[in-house]
């Protein structure tokens, strides 16, 4: 079975956790990602910031983007894959936690993202449309 590390993008751009939800998303537009991992001040991954987290957190809320950071936005319990980890592994974390992407770690080490596109190309189809179905529930 394919593993993380040969489906997952290389490298990760990050946000920093005490940096802005404006950054954050500047930075997102200026890559043509519709996601970041939070990395904070430890230098360890936190989670992952999303356009939608932007959205539903924070605007809908009416919260400033200015002064909201990044790492308010991170998740209890960061949520990632390991790079040995096989697309069904894959699959499996993605449908349980409704997410679309994820940090790939290496130890504690980002080494890159995996997104359900990828995962959805190393898997035999009947598997897709699962993955499809997982993750369209919102």
């Amino acid at each position: 079975m394919t593993s993380a590390r040969e489906l997952m993008t290389a490298g990760a751009d990050c946000v920093g956790a005490d940096e802005s939800v404006v950054l954050a998303a500047k930075r997102m537009a200026d890559l043509g990602v519709s996601a970041l991992p939070i990395r904070g001040g430890d230098n360890r991954i936190q989670g992952m910031l999303t356009y939608r987290d932007i959205v539903v957190n924070v605007l809908a809320r009416e919260r400033d983007p200015a002064t909201t950071k990044a790492g308010e936005l991170s998740q209890e319990e960061l949520v990632a894959v390991d790079v040995d980890d096989d697309a069904h592994h894959v699959l499996r974390i993605m449908a349980a936690n409704g997410v679309h992407r994820l940090p790939v770690l290496d130890g504690t080490e980002l080494v890159g993202t995996i997104g359900r596109a990828e995962v959805a190309r190393a898997l035999p189809d009947p598997q897709v449309g699962e993955l499809l179905d997982a993750l369209s529930r919102d």
